[in-house]
């Protein structure tokens, strides 16, 4: 199985879902350009963009566990379409903190528009996924039910915000210890992956115990996810990724290799007292890091959490084919290079 075969057949209809939602906005002055851009529907001028920007995880994560759960993934459309506007909205306000001039090989959206224009297309994104889960009454789900996704969104969202908030402040933060990176990247990443397995199967069936399982399982997904995106931030290859892997270390991010870095060596804890960086201090981070073995200590960490989440997923009985698509599917995460 791959990541294009899941988009072939979910990818329609989600998509489908999606620009209705975004058709929302109005078509003035470029207003619904720089959201159609950030999504990658749409060049600057707002002619069609002809290349894949993303891999949509999070909304196939969604639609997996409700199909996986004994559920209608149809059912679910409308918390996909809001999960993958909800990450967009955190990209473009990520984009603008970290000053990062490109996102998928294009420019960001604030390089593209200005700060100011970039903050209001993100609180659009934003606006527009309360839009795409307000779409769950469409299907006449219970009242309950919903109430209890636009709870997790909430609770979500809340989460998103503060993992942001832990990583800017870190940049300036002495000490960091890996509990607190921790605390950070469930906030930050995996919140809204481990949300988007428990709304699949919330939305899907109703059952909360069942959901919280398939919380269990998210939760370890998104943060060896972001482990694996902290490895690609330094050693990851910028036309693959398209971002520099200078970026991360220039803002002195606290990622896990570098905290690992800095345990074991004096040399690095002596470089990220300095209060900038240049170009050559950049390099011999990189050469500290090889030096004391930070990635292999950083890719068994990703490993172990991956164990944890194949693990929650063992303990489901879930239904076929899809159930066997989601254990491929977060396979194939492992290790990834983009």
């Amino acid at each position: 199985m791959t990541i294009n075969r899941l988009l072939q057949r979910f990818g329609p209809a989600l998509d489908e879902t999606m620009r209705a939602v975004v058709a929302r906005a109005a078509d003035e002055r470029g207003f619904r350009t720089m959201i159609e851009y950030a999504l990658g529907w749409v060049e600057t001028d707002g002619t069609p963009y002809r290349q894949a920007t993303g891999k949509r995880i999070r909304p196939l994560i969604v639609l997996l566990c409700a199909e996986a759960s004994g559920g209608d993934w149809r059912t679910a459309l409308p918390a996909a379409a809001a999960v993958e506007l909800l990450h967009n909205f955190s990209l473009i306000h990520d984009d603008i903190q970290d000053a990062s001039p490109t996102r998928h090989g294009r420019p960001t959206v604030w390089k593209v528009w200005g700060t100011a224009n970039a903050i209001n297309a993100g609180d659009a994104m934003f606006s527009l996924a309360y839009c795409a889960l307000a779409r769950l009454s469409d299907d006449g789900l219970p009242e309950a039910r919903i109430l209890k996704a636009w709870h997790l969104f909430n609770t979500t969202n809340l989460e998103l915000t503060r993992g942001q908030h832990l990583d800017m402040a870190f940049e300036s933060t002495q000490s960091v210890d890996k509990d607190a990176y921790l605390s950070m990247i469930t906030g930050k990443s995996a919140a809204l992956i481990a949300a988007s397995a428990q709304l699949g199967a919330l939305v899907a069936t109703g059952d909360v115990t069942l959901s919280e399982k398939f919380h269990d399982f998210g939760l370890n997904v998104g943060i060896a996810f972001q482990i694996r995106d902290d490895i690609l931030g330094i050693w990851g290859e910028p036309d693959v990724t398209g971002k520099s892997a200078a970026i991360d270390i220039l803002a002195r991010k606290k990622s896990l290799p570098v905290l690992i870095g800095l345990e074991r060596s004096a040399t690095l804890t002596q470089t990220y007292r300095k209060s900038a960086f240049t170009s050559d201090d950049v390099e011999g981070v990189l050469r500290e890091l090889e030096a004391v073995d930070a990635r292999s200590a950083t890719e068994a960490m990703e490993a172990a959490y991956f164990g944890r989440a194949i693990a929650a997923l063992q303990t489901l009985d879930l239904a076929r084919p899809s159930g066997t698509e989601l254990s491929e599917l977060a396979h194939l995460l492992l290790g990834r290079s983009a």
